[in-house]
């Protein structure tokens, strides 16, 4: 009989996906489900080079794999020190007793060769008390210096053989790099890994920029800028840091944009005569159609994955509320009911859950909802969080959470949609307004 770690999270079990089934004989696998018990202890010993310049990369390439795993919560890494083999060959076979005796439940090695500049990372798993591999090895090729994406397709091989979901750390986010004094904050976007590492500047600090969103297939970038004076919906292409309006250059105010799935079409908000009310654009045609019509403020609209249905804030009934309506406009229903208000709703991508930001007795909170407005979870609080954004499994959620005071700053957190593993996410200077991509391909 195999042995197996369930790792569970607190009172989730409402919130979360039906929890994997264990086969009697099947793989290690990571029941998420109701109750406490400690993380999976795995082992991930520095990954053997298989060619002299490959030494310092399969180093590197074992810690950014530990560190993604470890950084879940559901792992917990059993470090060098513990370790009793030492794996000089990856296709020696595996010394179980070695690492059942430091009570490594998994265990990850790699290979690693470089030819001039293209690499080469061979890896697999193993289920340490079962003595088999998570699956068959896999191998993933590509020039030097995408190593750590490398290391990320591994460590997303790997979470998705022991826990059933599709991974998350091949993705990108973008942000809001904030700089200066909280009076005179100076603003730019950029994007990084997932985790912090190899920030780019996409935009200059001349004009303040908010929003962000990324394209479908993570290859554009929706923001609001106000450089011409007030603010205007621009889209960027990441890769030629190219960028046009695409809302109505005549004074009209128009902010929080997002993509629909199909990539073609996005919808936003926009000012006029005093009221504001959410907008659908083709991106090719430009031909704009106005999907509310209700005399108060619609904005911060988010499509469900199926493209069918938009969720989006209104004060309609006096304070900020939730609501979803069909794609194409029409009546809406009201999802949030709890006491305080509402704002930034976003759908998740599995399509059962919606996430937001809640302000109720002073405290600002990022919590979710089913999409009927049901079992409401709160999951931080703090003087100001705010701006939720999915992980592309729709495991995690980042958001900003700002610090009072005169020296306040911004900074971007992210938080398991239990509740728990509430991390900061690293960046070089204030940040705000985070999007998540897709997985990359």
């Amino acid at each position: 009989m195999k042995q197996f770690l369930a790792a569970v999270l607190v009172g989730a079990a409402a919130l979360l996906p039906a929890p994997v089934a264990l086969a009697q004989d099947g793989p290690l696998r990571i029941e998420i489900t109701d109750g406490v018990i400690e993380p999976l202890p795995f082992a991930v010993p520095d990954f053997v080079a298989e060619t002299g310049a490959a030494a310092d990369l399969s180093m590197q390439i074992a810690r950014v794999v530990a560190a993604d795993l470890s950084g879940t919560g559901l792992f917990r890494e059993i470090p060098a020190s513990a370790h009793i083999s030492r794996v000089t060959s990856f296709d020696a076979p595996v010394q179980y007793a070695d690492w059942k005796a430091i009570n490594a439940q998994a265990l990850v090695t790699g290979g690693v060769s470089v030819n001039g500049n293209r690499l080469t990372v061979r890896f697999n798993g193993y289920d340490v008390f079962g003595e088999n591999t998570l699956g068959e090895g896999l191998q993933f090729s590509g020039n030097t210096d995408g190593w750590r994406r490398m290391a990320h397709k591994v460590s997303d091989a790997i979470y998705s053989r022991v826990t059933g979901e599709s991974g998350y750390f091949d993705s990108r986010v973008v942000f809001v790099s904030e700089s200066g004094p909280k009076n005179e904050r100076r603003k730019r976007l950029a994007v990084m890994d997932y985790d912090g590492a190899n920030v780019q500047y996409l935009t200059n600090s001349s004009a303040i920029v908010l929003a962000p969103r990324f394209s479908p297939n993570g290859d554009q970038v929706l923001y609001t800028s106000y450089e011409s004076g007030f603010p205007q919906v621009h889209v960027l292409d990441i890769t030629r840091l190219q960028r046009r309006i695409l809302s109505p250059n005549d004074g009209i105010m128009s902010f929080a944009p997002r993509f629909a799935p199909d990539g073609r079409t996005v919808v936003f908000s926009q000012s006029q005569g005093g009221n504001t009310d959410i907008y659908r654009m083709d991106i090719t045609s430009g031909q704009l159609v106005r999907l509310t019509s209700a005399p108060s403020i619609e904005t911060a609209p988010s499509y469900s994955p199926d493209g069918s249905q938009i969720v989006f804030e209104s004060d309609r009934s006096g304070s900020q509320q939730l609501y979803v309506m069909p794609a194409n406009g029409g009546e809406a229903r009201r999802i949030s009911f709890g006491n305080g208000r509402y704002g930034t709703p976003v759908w998740s991508p599995r399509g059962d859950l919606v996430a937001f930001t809640k302000q109720n007795k002073g405290r600002f909170h990022i919590g979710v909802m089913r999409t009927d407005g049901s079992e409401e979870r709160l999951l931080t609080s703090s003087f100001l969080d705010e701006g939720p954004t999915w992980s592309p499994n729709g495991r995690v959620i980042m958001f900003t959470r700002e610090t009072q005071g005169a020296n306040g700053r911004a900074t971007l957190y992210s938080v398991d949609i239990s509740g728990r593993n509430l991390r900061p996410v690293r960046t070089p200077d204030g940040a705000s307004d985070p999007a998540w991509s897709p997985l990359q391909n």
